[in-house]
């Protein structure tokens, strides 16, 4: 099997980047396009909803991103996988999205500070997500 990728592989500026385009900030997803990490770029977008975005993930060479993405969103079955394939570090950073108490104290334990940050604005980004689909002004119709 390949190797799988995690978000501990990356240089704190990177994820510095990651954060803002999370947050919707165009300069720094298109500097995370233009500098080899499309796939951080993509993993904003699809948990910012972009399905394209998340499908590129899984049908690139960074499944477990798409998958991460989905186990943030409290699939079981993206969960599942993270556990089946021992992306340890991407579980614990889902559940910690999800306002899990244990795998944010272990974020906190180990003095992970850029993801805290992240954890944080992931959780505003299905705060929001959550009082939007909620909107009777936003719901979409068919």
């Amino acid at each position: 099997m390949k190797v799988l990728h995690s978000l501990a592989d990356y240089e704190p500026k990177i994820l510095l980047a990651f954060g803002e385009s999370l947050k919707g900030d165009r300069k720094f997803t298109d500097f995370l396009m233009t500098n080899q990490f499309q796939e951080l770029a993509a993993l904003s977008g699809a948990i910012n909803s972009d399905t394209d975005a998340l499908n590129w993930l899984l049908q690139s060479d960074f499944p477990e991103f798409g998958v991460l993405s989905n186990a943030i969103d409290g699939e079981d079955n993206a969960l599942e996988w993270l556990k089946k394939y021992n992306c340890d570090f991407l579980l614990k950073f889902a559940l910690a999205c999800q306002k899990n108490d244990q795998a944010i104290k272990w974020f906190v334990d180990n003095d992970l500070r850029i993801f805290i940050l992240l954890i944080r604005t992931i959780h505003d980004i299905l705060l929001h997500q959550s009082w939007d689909s909620s909107d009777i002004h936003k719901i979409r119709r068919s």
